[in-house]
Formats: C-alpha cells, sequence, structure tokens
C-alpha cells in the first residue's frame, strides 16, 4: 500500500512548541519554535539551527491564538495540504496544526464544516486543520500528504489552495480566530471622508 503519510507528520503534530531552548534561554530568540524534518526530533531554536540542522529541511512554527500555525509557503513544499482550511495572519496564509475548540455558536449554521470535529469553515474545504486531515486519511484512506509532481503543480495553480472568491470571506471571518480575547483589535484606518463638490449659486440676470 502507498504510503499516505510522511514519518514525520505525527511526530510534528505531537510536539510542544515556543518553550525557552535550554541551551541558549538567554539570547534574543531562544524560542523552541522550529522542527527539523529530517532529525524528526524535538522542537529547537534559531541558534540551535545553524550549529546542528544547517542543511536540514527545517519548518517554523508559529502561535496565533494560543495556537501552532504553519505557513503554507513553507508546509506546501513538503506537504499535500490540499482539503485544509487555510486562513491569512499578517498577510501570510497559513494552516492550523491541530484541532482547536470549537467556539460558542453564533446561532448561524455554517453550510461548510471540519469532515472530523465539526468546526465551522470559511469555504469549501474538508478539515479544519492538519491534524483533522491525519485523522481523516487515517480512517477513510482516500486523502493524502505524499506530494508528487502532479500534486506540486496543481498546488500553484490553485494559489495554496484559496480561490479568489473566498478571499474576502476569509478575512472577513478573521477576526475572531486571529486574535486572542485580550488583545484589542487594530483601529481601522484614518481614511478621511471626501467632502461633495460646492455648487456656485447661479448669477442673477
Amino acid at each position: 500500500m502507498t504510503m499516505l503519510v510522511p514519518p514525520w507528520l505525527e511526530p510534528l503534530l505531537k510536539t510542544a512548541f515556543l518553550s525557552i531552548c535550554r541551551t541558549h534561554g538567554d539570547a534574543a530568540r531562544s524560542e523552541c519554535n522550529m522542527y527539523c524534518l529530517d532529525c524528526n526530533d524535538n522542537a529547537f531554536c534559531f541558534y540551535c539551527r545553524s550549529s546542528k540542522h544547517k542543511d536540514h529541511q527545517v519548518i517554523q512554527i508559529r502561535r496565533s491564538s494560543y495556537h501552532d500555525v504553519v505557513r503554507v509557503s513553507e508546509i506546501q513544499k513538503v506537504l499535500d495540504i490540499s482539503g485544509v482550511q487555510t486562513y491569512v495572519i499578517n498577510s501570510a496564509r497559513v494552516l492550523f496544526l491541530n484541532e482547536r475548540p470549537q467556539p460558542k455558536s453564533s446561532g448561524k449554521a455554517s453550510s461548510h464544516v471540519c469532515e472530523i470535529c465539526g468546526r465551522s469553515l470559511l469555504d469549501t474545504f474538508s478539515f479544519c486543520s492538519i491534524g483533522c486531515k491525519l485523522v481523516g486519511t487515517k480512517r477513510n484512506g482516500d486523502a493524502s500528504f505524499i506530494l508528487d509532481a502532479r500534486n506540486e503543480v496543481l498546488a500553484l495553480q490553485r494559489g495554496e489552495g484559496i480561490s479568489s472568491r473566498g478571499g474576502n470571506q476569509l478575512r472577513e471571518g478573521l477576526e475572531h480566530d486571529i486574535y486572542p480575547p485580550s488583545t484589542t483589535l487594530p483601529p481601522p484606518s484614518n481614511a478621511r471622508r471626501r467632502k461633495g463638490i460646492p455648487h456656485r449659486a447661479p448669477l442673477g440676470s
């Protein structure tokens, strides 16, 4: 049977990120936010990468709303991410690594939900995270994470998995997903309203 899941994926999803490196704890960039796909071991920091993983395949993990995310531009080079919902954070498209708690219902039924956890999705995707796609792949065997030449071409053609139609929908739904509850949302731009053009009174006859 063809391998559907790369050997490093499950360890990656179980790894705890963003702790302080024991070796470089006093340095400025000491957060363990990187993972080596060749070594398939624990998370490490920027300085560990330079000394131990210089020529290896490494991806960087980021944090959004207390959950781990990875940039699409990085992960799509090594993983077939088709079917997974993507989001826009700080102008970069990202994927959530694992399932997140379902937010309180707003009373509006969503037409798109994750096949595994039932989380509402913003567009016609099948899974809310890489972790949920992993569960679906192992359960049904009808999806795969393994890239081939054809998948790479398709990934480029579909613009990292988001249609132009869905782009605005993603940005409109980001405030609840991207900003932590205690974070104040950035104020709107100070665009001045354009004043109406004054009309001159007609001249007397």
